[in-house]
């Protein structure tokens, strides 16, 4: 457990570093990218949807997918004084402009997904309600309904209800995976949360209940954390494929005031069996007690997300580090336990307990992250109700997160292959000098040429844009 202190508070050290410059330069506000003119007030990102706090209906789970034709196809709930209903919004100009598409009623807690061309919703019906599934095969403009066991409806909360949120699903060993919770642990929240798993095979009918195995539901222990701090709960899991090659569920950990924050990892050994040591699994992770989501990229061979991170700026040891979400980092990790901050692409410090920006979902859009959140900031109406009770759903494009890939044949490394790589290699070609000569030989370029002519002789940079 010393180790757990020691990796936590060296990754609070490196966090509160960058935090330290940015307030230095920025006076505790960035707003990364685009912000958007909202009755007076500059909102960070480009704003979807507005709900003002005085009527009392409040917006979450935002959740995005880039369609394979590029549009971007953003969902959101409404909660609160309002009955359950997911909105569905589309962006056919890489989110600088949002058109509303459909509305899901009795859909709420849910992640999209793209399957075989078509877009999928995962969520319950209601809060602590059904497990359910719907299939749109027009971009989100119309969807299946979930009324019974062929047609959606997964799992029935008849002695036990269900949670889910926008998490990520994952393709491995033949079958796509998502994690999900019950609530038969016992207590209230976060203790009665139950961690588990659910996967499909790849080729089978996602709306049909009989497609789907489970496996078994692992309660929560208090004493996980032994003299660290207080296991309160675990929930809102991600399904990732480890270095190992084998899917892990990567869970949120609610811990008390003041205490570091952790994930834990769940590991999946078959299709119906998961399993926990709290000796091993632990992992020391800042924003940790907030939702997050984990996604690999295969350019950096490695894990990352956007988190709600916690550091010497925004620390409070009176405020649960779960109600702390004024501060957005990437992190990256190359193995799920060894994560380190990026950059911080998001902060407001101005006032933790109304501005938020919470619960990212977010893509890979070439070397950019795309990006949707629940925010709480001023509206020039009162502001939001609280950080929780959230008043915007936003877009966020942080630009060139990423390197750019390397293209073969780029010689001089400005992202072409063309002319000018093809005049390096001709005026550095060692002709008349024999090799072993003090001089490095340089290959003919006969064979550079005729792959530059094969490709259409030039290839263009890689571009962020779909």
């Amino acid at each position: 457990m010393t180790s757990y202190i020691y990796r936590f508070w060296l990754s609070v050290l490196r966090s509160s570093i960058l935090c330290l410059v940015m307030v230095f330069f920025f006076g505790g506000v960035k707003a990364y990218g685009q912000t958007t003119l909202f009755n007076g007030e500059q909102v960070p990102g480009v704003v979807i949807q507005h709900s003002p706090a005085s009527t009392g209906v409040f917006l979450g789970s935002p959740s995005l997918v880039i369609l394979p034709g590029g549009e971007y196809i953003a969902s959101f709930e409404y909660f609160g004084a309002s009955g359950s209903r997911t909105d569905v919004y589309r962006s056919a100009d890489e989110g600088q402009s949002w058109s509303m598409v459909s509305a899901m009623f009795n859909q709420t807690w849910s992640n999209l997904f793209v399957h075989d061309n078509d877009l999928y919703s995962i969520g319950t019906r209601v809060a602590h309600g059904d497990l359910i599934i719907r299939k749109s095969t027009d971009g989100g403009v119309s969807w299946t309904y979930p009324s019974d066991a062929s047609t959606g409806l997964l799992k029935e909360s008849t002695s036990v209800g269900y949670h889910t949120a926008p998490v990520p699903v994952v393709v491995a060993n033949g079958r796509i995976w998502r994690a999900y919770e019950d609530i038969g642990g016992g207590g209230s929240w976060p203790n009665y949360f139950r961690a588990g798993v659910m996967s499909a095979p790849l080729d089978s009918d996602l709306l049909d209940a009989d497609s789907w195995e489970y496996t078994n539901l692992l309660a929560r222990d208090p004493q996980w954390l032994g003299a660290v701090g207080t296991f309160n709960g675990w929930l809102e899991g991600n399904a990732v494929v480890d270095r190992n090659g084998q899917v892990v569920d990567v869970l949120r950990v609610d811990v008390g005031a003041g205490q570091p924050e952790f994930t834990a990892i769940a590991r999946v050994e078959d299709n119906t069996t998961l399993t926990f040591n709290p000796d091993s699994d632990l992992v020391p992770m800042s924003g940790g007690a907030k939702k997050f989501t984990i996604r690999y990229n295969e350019l950096t061979d490695s894990y990352w997300t956007l988190a709600n991170i916690v550091n010497q700026d925004n620390y409070d040891p009176d405020v649960l580090p779960g109600a702390i979400r004024n501060t957005i980092a990437v992190m990256v990790s190359t193995d799920l336990t060894d994560w380190s901050v990026k950059e911080i692409v998001l902060q407001d410090l101005t006032d933790p307990e109304n501005f938020a920006f919470q619960y990212l979902d977010w893509q890979f859009d070439g070397t950019d992250i795309v990006a949707v959140s629940r925010t709480s900031y001023p509206d020039g109406l009162g502001g939001a109700d609280d950080y929780h009770n959230s008043n915007f759903i936003t877009f966020h494009r942080f630009e060139d997160v990423l390197p750019e890939p390397s293209i073969p044949g780029d010689i001089n490394g400005d992202g072409f292959v063309g002319l000018d790589d093809l005049d390096i290699i001709l005026n550095n070609w060692n002709t008349g000098i024999a090799p072993g000569s003090g001089s490095p030989s340089i290959p003919e370029p006969s064979g550079f040429v005729l792959a530059v002519l094969s490709s259409g002789a030039l290839a263009g940079r890689h571009s962020n844009r779909r």
